[in-house]
């Protein structure tokens, strides 16, 4: 990667974060040693049987960051890391922070059109992967990648079974020998708070990811703005679920968050309840994550099982919109509170308070974490919208950055001349200045020239008690171009038909223009690797429906416009 491809703050943009605080001017991983002298023998990771203190993490790190140099990786190198939730994937990226070695956070289900592409963009000089992963072959896969990306990449392997000229990345986490001769080495290496420190790839669910930069800077602004928005403390016990490599789980709080705090991460490969609820149970766990398809999954668990979460303070509800009702019943039913989060790799970063009322917590996403957040809700034109109006969030602010990786034709686009970045989200803003998300603005059926809303929609199927999860996208319709079709995932013992969803949304007051025209009942939906539903999929198999008149699960309305 190189650093023309990265856009930076202005000049007097970022001297100003400097000189309010927000800035600190120095390397991420210059906490690690910090947190070992002063929690030193506390626990800082479990992972099943492995459990590691502070002091034990910092020496870990501090020999792999150590070994990656040994490896030909200098400060400024891009790797490719893509690990599920283990112990290693923390030391992995804390070497990173600490050596000067950006990674790009990759998911365990990315392949060869994800690894290679982002591969090549970046110039990735090594990939670090699992042997294998639930019976994939990931080595192999690193493998093919590696003798087609520039530059020819080294293999970096967590696991077993290293094959030969690969490199044993357990072998390279041994702890240094003398490791106070190790930690003044890498110190005196420790990148610049201007660096990059981390790269993410941008949530968009069409067409590759984007490549957000992140520096040592506003990340560690970042986290420290979440920790005190979630009030995490020493006390602390955070379960991460949903992958690591995600800017959810990752820092906001996540797993770094909870480090920052001198909590203690528990990591987890899986959201299935039975291995949630056991962890949560075992470790004592006061809070995690989620996506909302999961937290629905572990009511519906706790509805029928005896399960212990008297320890469970929080639970944190991102990635797409809870119906206030829903919303409403996630804190009774799991004993703690539910704390909405709407963020992005890109930058801005909403949390509800840990005491918010139910309105504030139930009814919205939150409010910004830094109190210099900037949100913008204009209208198709560009223009503010009156206040309380719906419109697109544009955003700037500390921890935005103000562009993509070496894509300026993309960057001209989605950033304005001002430094907005343009969120794709409709939003509207409440008095207190929280946000309510209300869709997006390409998340929407085209139905005759009429919009809809496919969030708007999908709230209100979610309130009624049949439905387990819902999700609204366009059907191809001759005439009218676009209708709504709903899928659903009913809840066990439940039967829910098109005329029973049509009668409940107009109780409810939705246009006529906006019921759903078709529905398809589904043991499950398919879902992105972040856990949300995959609407690119359910658009092309009701597209296949269509054009092969398949009736199966399914009911339509009559076909008036």
């Amino acid at each position: 990667m190189k650093r023309a491809d990265v856009v930076p703050w202005p000049a007097e943009t970022a001297a100003a974060y400097r000189d309010t605080g927000c800035w600190r001017g120095r390397g991420m991983g210059s906490r690690l040693w910090e947190w070992a002298d002063r929690w030193g023998e506390r626990t800082a990771v479990v992972d099943g049987e492995h459990r590691l203190t502070y002091r034990e993490l910092a020496e870990r790190a501090d020999g792999l960051a150590d070994g990656l140099t040994r490896c030909g990786l200098e400060p400024g190198d891009v790797v490719l890391v893509q690990l599920p939730n283990c112990w290693e994937f923390v030391v992995v990226t804390l070497a990173c922070l600490r050596a000067g070695v950006v990674p790009v956070m990759m998911l365990p289900t990315h392949r060869e059109r994800e690894l290679g592409s982002i591969g090549a963009h970046v110039q990735a000089r090594a990939l670090v992967v699992p042997d294998s992963w639930r019976g994939y072959d990931h080595q192999a896969l690193a493998e093919r990648l590696a003798a087609t990306l520039p530059g020819r990449p080294r293999v970096l392997t967590v696991g077993d079974h290293v094959r030969a000229g690969n490199v044993d990345l357990r072998a390279l986490m041994r702890p240094p020998a003398d490791p106070s001769v190790t930690r003044a080495r890498l110190d005196t290496r420790e990148p610049q708070g201007s660096d990059p420190a981390v790269l993410l790839l941008s949530g968009g669910t069409t067409g590759l990811p984007k490549v957000v930069c992140r520096t040592h800077d506003d990340y560690d602004y970042n986290i420290r703005c979440v920790v005190r928005a979630c009030g995490f403390g020493p006390d602390t016990v955070y379960l991460a679920v949903l992958p690591a490599g995600h800017n959810f789980a990752l820092a906001n709080p996540g797993i770094l968050g909870t480090l920052y705090a001198g909590g203690t991460a528990v990591v987890l490969p899986s959201p299935r309840p039975e291995a949630v609820f056991a962890v949560v149970a075992a470790e004592r766990v006061t809070a995690t994550s989620a996506v909302p398809s999961v937290v629905l999954s572990w009511m519906e668990h706790v509805a029928t099982h005896d399960v212990d979460v008297t320890s469970l303070r929080h639970v944190h509800v991102g990635g797409s919109v809870l119906a206030p009702e829903v919303a409403a019943r996630i804190g009774p039913t799991l004993g703690c509170r539910l704390q909405q989060v709407y963020g992005m790799a890109e930058g801005l970063i909403c949390y509800t308070p840990v005491d918010a009322d139910e309105p504030l917590a139930h009814a919205t996403q939150g409010l910004p974490v830094s109190p210099y957040d900037e949100l913008l809700v204009v209208d198709a034109e560009g223009r503010p919208v009156p206040a309380g109006g719906v419109g697109e969030l544009l955003t700037r602010g500390p921890y935005t950055p103000r562009g993509y990786v070496g894509v300026p034709g993309t960057n001209a686009q989605v950033f304005t001349s001002e430094g907005w970045f343009r969120t794709g989200d409709l939003v509207r803003l409440t008095p207190e200045g929280a946000v309510v998300v209300c869709g997006r603005v390409k998340d929407l059926v085209n139905r005759g020239g009429e919009k809809v809303s496919s969030a708007e929609v999908e709230l209100l199927v979610q309130e009624l008690p049949q439905v387990a999860e819902a999700a609204a996208v366009p059907m191809p319709d001759p005439v009218l171009g676009e209708r709504v079709c709903l899928f659903v995932r009913l809840h066990a013992g439940r039967s829910l038909d098109l005329d029973r969803v049509r009668a409940a949304l107009t109780r409810r007051g939705l246009a006529a223009f906006k019921l759903p025209e078709r529905l398809v009942v589904v043991a499950a939906l398919p879902h992105t690797a972040v856990g949300k539903p995959d609407k690119k999929r359910l658009a092309h198999l009701v597209a296949h429906l269509v054009a092969h008149r398949d009736r199966e699960d399914v009911t339509d309305a009559p076909r008036a416009a």
